[in-house]
């Protein structure tokens, strides 16, 4: 399992507390899709996210959260 340093995530998004946001989200979609399950030495869902929100691959956007009334 690789180790992401805060200065890695945190170069690839606003903060390095965003960036954990952000690709735990997106581990969770990559949840939702289908997985080749013969595939014994699969990388982490979460890993995964990582990795491509550490090379810049994972694009997304900041939306304000609807106050309730």
């Amino acid at each position: 399992m690789r180790v992401f340093t805060p200065d890695e995530i945190a170069s690839s998004s606003a903060n390095k507390y965003l960036g954990v946001l952000v690709a735990a989200k997106y581990a969770r979609l990559l949840n939702e899709f289908p997985r080749d399950r013969s595939a014994t030495r699969e990388k982490k869902l979460t890993t995964r996210a990582m990795e491509e929100l550490a090379r810049g691959d994972v694009d997304y956007k900041i939306t304000a959260r609807p106050r309730g009334e």
